[in-house]
């Protein structure tokens, strides 16, 4: 019998999560809100999906009083992110949130918490590093394919969204920025890969205070920006290693999705850990020694909600449980911290043990 899941936000990423659910038999969506009741009635005809609306004036909701909804997808935007997941948890639903798990520690420690009270399970995006992609290169590197692992590198910069998109101005506030809104992808491949971060150091800033949107019917309106926009980062992890970073929004060179981990006995270059799929290359002595090509084969945003129903029907700990997202967390607000205030930045807390998913799994056929 299919899980039955409730929605919670029908904006701009909300069709990826929706047509990537409707083809996975372990799930099946039965109520979908939004604050604007339009976009959630889009959505649910479009979608087949039975119930729809937006909270009500007197504190009802279609989602959290639904008793047929037993898992909540959060899509809101991220500074909803902890006060929808509560209510969710409060409810009695498991959560699976959009990144990041939220904006400041204290609220994050708070769904935790609140989660293990309630008997729940919260899991948090990013779900692309458990597709084939990334998921050969962990394999490869549990395996001893190139030794000790060492060190690793990411890279993502661009000369900024303010040059296309037609709404920018959300990436460039508070929770966005290259850090929050990229760096969940690069931080989470780099713990998973390297083990657990122990301390930050960074430098970076801005470009400029002010921006102009460079497309759309806005063309032409300045808004500020509240975030640094380019941060270069040390990271080092509790397993010796350390790892660099550079994120920006400020450069005139574009290169997306660099990640490579080097080892004593040789350097495994990733696919983009914002995909699910891509092209494994393994480098030793100064030659490729090997290509491997993983394919999608149906990932999607929504394999981490499959794995999180299995894994609780089966009692075991799911893949990118919420301690996971909230080591990510502290970590990129490390980060900002480190940019700001020029210190190195302890990191308290611990991310869990996660054991690569095995090559034959897939979310198409009912576990």
């Amino acid at each position: 019998m299919s899980a039955k899941v409730g929605v919670v936000g029908a904006g701009n990423i909300s069709p990826q999560y929706l047509k990537n659910i409707a083809t996975y038999p372990d799930l099946e969506i039965v109520a979908i809100s939004d604050l604007i009741e339009e976009r959630s009635a889009e959505k649910a005809e479009e979608y087949g999906i039975a119930t729809h609306g937006t909270p009500g004036p007197d504190g009802s909701d279609i989602i959290y009083d639904n008793p047929d909804v037993e898992y909540v997808i959060n899509i809101t935007n991220p500074q909803n992110h902890i006060d929808v997941s509560l209510q969710a948890i409060r409810a009695g639903k498991h959560v699976w949130s959009e990144k990041p798990l939220g904006l400041n520690l204290e609220g994050a420690k708070q769904i935790l918490d609140e989660a293990k009270a309630h008997g729940v399970v919260v899991g948090c995006a990013p779900d692309t590093i458990f597709g084939p992609g990334f998921q050969t290169v962990l394999r490869k590197i549990r395996g001893g394919e190139i030794g000790k692992v060492m060190g690793g590198l990411a890279i993502m910069q661009q000369p900024g969204p303010d040059l296309w998109h037609p709404g920018p101005e959300f990436l460039f506030q508070v929770g966005a920025g290259p850090t929050l809104d990229i760096g969940p992808y690069y931080f989470t491949a780099l713990v998973l890969g390297l083990g657990d971060v122990t301390s930050v150091t960074a430098g970076g800033g801005k470009a400029r205070e002010v921006r102009t949107v460079m497309a759309g019917p806005n063309a032409g309106k300045d808004f500020e920006v509240e975030v640094p926009t380019d941060v270069r980062v040390l990271l080092r992890h509790s397993s010796g290693a350390t790892s660099l970073v550079l994120l920006s929004f400020d450069s005139g060179l574009s290169r997306h999705g660099m990640l490579e981990f080097q080892g004593t006995d040789g350097v495994i270059v990733s696919p983009d850990p914002n995909w699910h799929h891509g092209t494994i290359v393994t480098h030793k002595g100064g030659k490729v020694v090997e290509e491997v090509v993983a394919e999608a084969a149906g990932m999607g945003r929504g394999i981490g909600r499959v794995d999180r129903v299995r894994s609780i029907k089966a009692g075991l700990r799911p893949q990118a449980h919420a301690d996971l997202a909230y080591h990510v967390l502290e970590i990129m607000l490390a980060v900002e911290k480190a940019v700001e205030s020029g210190e190195t930045i302890q990191i308290s807390s611990k991310a869990p043990e996660v054991d690569p998913i095995p090559a034959d799994w897939s979310p198409l056929t009912a576990g």
